[in-house]
């Protein structure tokens, strides 16, 4: 039988160098992880670039890494090794889903995986992160710009009196590589201070102590006596508790849930800006997160650290460390009611037919009046709030008008505190968006403040406007038209803000509608996921404070005039009339809404084969249909957006438009086939409904003649038809005489057959023969070759025996020859003396007794042999 053949395979070349020679990476292309083991050793700081030759992203970071290295190789140890040749430990021991890896180890703290872009500034910004986990902060003015920053800041105090070091100094120090290890992008910076006067300015007194800064919210004390004082408890309450202002995004480019994770949390404002981690000042940054700190300021923790809120003004007099009770002066001098904790409420509609709204900005105030010792700021809660509702619901008929040009207020005196109030402030606007916009400029400029609080008029400097109300000035409130300070608490569309770097992710900005030939990478949109809508900010707008924070503020109002970014599909550009017209975001309103024709549109999708298999169908209905009157559309739903009230979720969506009532769309009936009579029915019923206005002898001109047109077209069709029958008569002819012919052919076949298994079985008994006769010949073959096995055995015995036989005649030969010259020796001495005679005479029965001895031995010898 014969054996298959073996698999042949090439073994693997073996790897080269991955690095140049003159890199200053250490390059292990061999995957020798002992060997960088030992190396780890010896350097503080180590970084390990894990690669696959072949991989093209190791490709592309190793210019990256060896950037890095030529900065930092005198304070980093840079090593690189080839984890994907299967001889080396490094593929034996490391398991890698992707490639390049990158570790960086401080002493024997590690590994801390690097996870960011594989870009020369971003890594080596990490790298340095890992080298000063710790900010040394000297002085009050450090101090005032690290907890200033967007990024959440924890201080550690301790006190360099002992030696080495403090007590928990050490752990302190592990905490910040945990964080890195635990949040690649490095979002909490860590600071130590050694100065104890420094440190009573955030009340850090005993050294040892752990401090946690939060702008919008409470600063916060490490509970000591809560949570053992751990590397990992200190890292774990960091990251609980840390203060998410601003955030950066940097998706890695493969399939991740990154975006779609932060969208579902609410509407994001994305802002993409050229970022280079590396630069000491940036100044776009610093006003963004500025407009941050306002939209999140909403318990004005101020008054409570006034020292901390008004950092790069040195100048101001809370700097001053010489004033003693500067905390105490700035809260009692601080206005209290420019900042009050407001809400919007909208009333129903005055009557059942109005379209009118009372839109009313409800606030919490407390009262300058007669006050205890000390008035802290107001604090927004939920009780007051619903106390607030509550009092503003049972004077609601005092704001009750059809239409008002004016803004009333009111103020009601709180359930629960003596020193505060409510304010409710109230207009009316329509309840059509389009005629709010047109509108919106004269119902705000300078209206006319009516106060009203059960028949009085109170003063003018406790009416609190709308937020809406952006053009309205009262001086005696002195609020700038651009502040937006506690908005995300003033409304329920607030806003979770989030950084992009517009020179890695630009791509993100195009297809959210940035322009491609813009050559500044700025660039800023909000997008609303629950409400499937994304507004733009306008490019031609700079990006700064200003402009970003009335971005925010057009988006916050209850009737924002923000308009809704459409995506359109670039590549669609049909210079050329074509029979199937196709429609974009830019030309559906021009094509659908504005056109005198009646319009189908068909909503289609290019994954869609169900689609494209109706493309003949809409093309025939297309050239059936008269064009004076009616237009065959269709529109690519994944490369445009659409108004929500067009949207759909199912494919394809065939909606058809009549004329002069295009608001009046019928969606084609799911459970009908999309054919061409199916179609033409459809059409022409809701084509030929009622209109408003009475047909004119026109009309019924051009209507007779569109029903002619149908009854020719038909009739043409019927006579296609027609002849499309007789020919498949013919061909079902043609059909039956090869479908005879074949039976014929299966019936010679059958025979055919049966001769074929005869013959096949009559093989078979032969075959079977022919087996058990090869059976019977094997074995005789085995016997014979047994019996000859046995004569070649027994005929090498006999060769063995001859030639023994042949040694002893040889030696029997030589012993008769000796015993002859005995004789002839004997025969020579008889003339001797008698003496030796007899002795001769008595030595010789003795000299032929030893010979006969011997010649017995010999002859029992070989017969012994013999018998063996």
């Amino acid at each position: 039988s014969c054996s298959r053949a073996k698999d042949v395979t090439m073994p693997a070349k073996l790897p080269v160098s991955f690095f140049s020679t003159s890199s200053p990476v250490v390059d292990l292309f061999r995957g020798q992880l002992d060997y960088a083991e030992q190396l780890r050793q010896d350097s503080e700081i180590v970084l390990y670039f894990f690669y696959a030759p072949w991989c093209g992203h190791s490709i592309a970071a190793r210019e990256e890494i060896e950037r890095v290295a030529s900065r930092l190789s005198d304070q980093v140890l840079f090593v690189a090794v080839n984890c994907w040749w299967n001889q080396g430990k490094c593929r034996k021991q490391k398991h890698f889903f992707y490639f390049p890896v990158i570790h960086l180890y401080h002493r024997s703290f590690g590994p801390i995986e690097y996870k960011g872009p594989m870009s020369a500034v971003y890594i080596e910004k990490f790298v340095r992160r890992v080298m000063t986990p710790l900010l040394y902060i000297s002085s009050r003015s450090k101090l005032l710009d690290f907890l200033s920053n967007y990024e959440p800041g924890v201080v550690g105090f301790f006190e360099f009196n002992a030696s080495p070091q403090p007590p928990g100094y050490l752990t302190f120090f592990t905490s910040a590589l945990h964080s890195l290890k635990k949040d690649y992008l490095g979002t909490i910076r860590f600071g130590v201070v050694t100065d104890k006067r420094v440190a009573e300015e955030i009340s850090l007194v005993h050294s040892g102590s752990v401090y946690l800064h939060r702008h919008a919210n409470t600063s916060l004390i490490y509970p000591k006596d809560i949570m053992n004082f751990t590397a990992e408890n200190i890292c774990k309450w960091a990251l609980e508790n840390r203060e998410m202002l601003i955030r950066w995004l940097r998706p890695h480019g493969g399939k991740s849930l990154l975006l779609n994770n932060e969208l579902k949390k609410g509407p994001a404002l994305l802002i993409f800006i050229p970022y280079n981690p590396l630069e000491e000042i940036h100044p776009l940054l610093d006003e963004i997160t500025k407009v941050a700190l306002e939209y999140h300021k909403c318990n004005k923790s101020q008054a409570a650290e006034p020292a901390l809120q008004h950092i790069g003004d040195p100048d101001s007099p809370a700097f001053d460390s010489s004033v003693p009770d500067a905390q105490v002066k700035f809260s009692e001098t601080f206005p209290i009611a420019k900042y009050p904790c407001c809400n919007t409420v909208v009333l129903p509609q005055w009557h059942s037919i109005s379209r009118t709204h009372n839109v009313c900005e409800l606030c919490v105030n407390q009262t300058l009046g007669v006050k205890p010792n000390k008035v802290h700021v107001p604090h927004c809660n939920f009780l007051e709030i619903e106390a607030a509702l509550d009092s503003f619901y049972l004077q609601e008929h005092t704001f009750f008008q059809v239409i008002s040009n004016t803004i009333e207020c009111s103020n009601f005196l709180s359930f629960y505190s003596p020193f505060s109030y409510y304010t409710a402030c109230c207009r009316t606007v329509n309840r059509h968006f389009l005629s709010f916009i047109s509108s919106e400029k004269t119902i705000f400029q300078t209206p006319k403040v009516a106060f009203s609080s059960h028949g009085k008029k109170d003063n003018t400097q406790f009416s609190i406007p709308h937020i809406e109300d952006r053009n309205c000035f009262i001086p005696d409130l002195n609020i700038s038209s651009t502040n937006i300070t506690g908005l995300s608490c003033r409304t329920n569309k607030t806003l979770n803000l989030y950084l992009l770097d517009s020179n890695l992710f630009w791509i993100y900005a195009e297809r959210l509608g940035a322009s491609r030939s813009t050559h500044l990478k700025e660039f800023a949109a909000i997008v609303d996921l629950k409400e499937e809508v994304h507004y733009v900010l306008d490019q031609n707008q700079s990006l700064v404070g200003p402009t970003l924070e009335n971005f925010i503020k057009n988006f916050s109002v209850l009737y924002s005039p923000l308009k809704r970014h459409l995506v359109d599909d670039p590549s669609v550009h049909f210079p050329e009339e074509r029979v199937v017209a196709e429609v974009t975001t830019n030309t559906f309103h021009e094509t659908v809404f504005l056109s005198a024709k009646n319009v189908l549109l068909l909503y289609y999708a290019q994954w869609c084969g169900f689609c494209a298999s109706l493309n003949h169908i809409f093309i025939q209905l297309a050239r059936l249909l008269p064009p004076d009157s009616f237009t065959v559309a269709r529109i690519d739903v994944t490369r445009n957006d659409l108004p929500w009230e067009f949207m759909t979720d199912r494919l394809p969506t065939i909606l058809f438009f009549p004329h002069q009532r295009k608001e009046q769309s019928v969606k084609f009936p799911e459970d009908f086939s999309v054919n061409l009579p199916n179609l033409l029915k459809f059409i022409l019923h809701h084509s030929s409904l009622s209109s408003s206005e009475p047909c004119t002898k026109e009309c019924l001109h051009k209507e007779s003649v569109l029903q002619q047109g149908h009854i020719s077209h038909l009739e043409r069709e019927i006579q296609k038809l027609r002849s499309e029958i007789s020919a498949l008569h013919q061909a079902h002819d043609q059909l039956e005489a090869q479908l005879s012919e074949a039976r014929r052919e299966e019936q010679r076949l059958q025979q055919q057959k049966h001769t074929l298994e005869k013959q096949h079985k009559t093989l078979q008994l032969h075959s079977d023969q022919l087996q058990a006769t090869y059976d019977q010949k094997n074995q005789e073959l085995l016997e014979m070759a047994e019996k000859l096995q046995e004569l070649a055995d027994a005929s090498e015995n006999l060769l063995k025996e001859n030639a023994l036989l042949r040694i002893l005649v040889a030696s029997r030969g030589g012993k008769l020859q000796s015993k002859d010259e005995i004789k002839e020796h004997l025969q020579s001495e008889q003339t001797l003396s008698e003496d030796d005679i007899s002795l001769s005479t008595a030595t010789a029965p003795l000299e032929e007794k030893r010979i006969d001895n011997i010649d017995t031995i010999e002859t029992e010898h070989s017969s012994g042999n013999r018998t063996e």
